[in-house]
């Protein structure tokens, strides 16, 4: 089987495995390991191989990458006349996809080498983020099911998704945003009946309005960034959240609510990207109407360091 290994580097510029040019890139004039893993894993190279001119690997370290890499490797893959693409890519532990279409290869990079969302910290709004993958092992967790069926489907929406989480007594604490590319602001498509904060007749209306226009403006801004990291990306994400939502049926202090959140990103046919946000209370708090989470400083420095 024939193969053609090349490389990367985080500058755009291709190298061939071993040659001075590689060493160079490097910067290790004898390496004594994997050197072509290091400079994935390490230095932001991507790793493409071209196997009996048909199919196309590409392998990455995602959060590494740079954009002029990115960009090489796309150009690549758009001259080729390869029918099958391989993407090999990193994050915790190694995971792989396959297409047969160039366009979904090129868009998979794009999503998977999106900048990392970074949330500010704020004395209302404080997440932190937790692995996702570690839902695949818990049994006892409700989201699981719907995680394993976004992996299972290739994050295709489909109507059975809701079936699925009314069957896990998540529907009524379930959100499907709409994210469209050329939109600036995602927009509301479904809200279930359990979010205690918002009035019912708001759960109705807001449908197709924007997020950012919910009582609390603050709050919708900010969870706003979050749907629109998730849909960019195409990669879940897992939170631990604790928030101070200021409402009009909580007009005097405002409700807090510390709670577990899955955001799942579903592509649909249309460019919209449903993002869905499940979500559990972590405490059976006795009152609707809390005061807001005060953090000490340990608990800031802890919180940004998990951010």
């Amino acid at each position: 089987m024939t193969r053609l290994t090349m490389l990367a580097t985080a500058d755009g510029q291709w190298v061939l495995p071993g040659t001075p040019e590689f060493i160079a890139a490097l910067g290790d004039p004898d390496p004594d390991y994997d050197s072509i893993l290091f400079a994935v894993k390490n230095l932001g190279f991507i790793k493409f191989e071209l196997i009996e001119r048909s199919i196309a690997e590409i392998e990455l370290h995602p959060r590494n990458v740079v954009l002029p890499a990115l960009l090489a490797v796309q150009q690549q893959l758009f001259t080729s006349q390869v029918k099958l693409f391989r993407i090999k890519y990193f994050d915790q532990v190694w995971h792989s996809e396959i297409t047969s279409s160039l366009e979904q290869a090129l868009a998979r990079l794009s999503e998977l080498c999106a900048p990392v969302f970074t949330p500010a910290l704020t004395d209302r709004f404080l997440v932190e983020p937790r692995d996702y993958s570690v839902l695949f092992d818990d049994e006892t967790n409700p989201m699981r099911p719907l995680l394993q069926k976004w992996r299972m489907s290739f994050g295709h929406f489909d109507p059975g998704i809701l079936s699925l989480a009314l069957r896990q007594n998540l529907l009524n604490r379930m959100m499907i945003i709409g994210v469209k590319p050329r939109e600036q602001e995602p927009v509301f498509r479904f809200i279930g009946e359990g979010h205690r904060w918002l009035d019912t007749r708001y759960q109705v209306s807001a449908i197709g309005e924007k997020i950012v226009n919910q009582p609390d403006r603050q709050y919708g801004e900010w969870v706003s960034e979050f749907y629109k990291s998730v849909a960019s990306s195409g990669q879940p994400r897992y939170d631990l959240v604790t928030a101070a939502i200021e409402t009009v049926k909580t007009a005097a202090r405002p409700y807090t609510a510390h709670y577990e959140r899955l955001l799942l990103p579903w592509k649909t046919p249309s460019d919209e990207v449903f993002v869905t946000m499940l979500s559990r209370l972590l405490e059976d708090r006795s009152s609707p109407v809390l005061a807001p989470v005060a953090l000490d400083s340990s608990d800031d420095k802890k919180l940004a360091k998990s951010s």
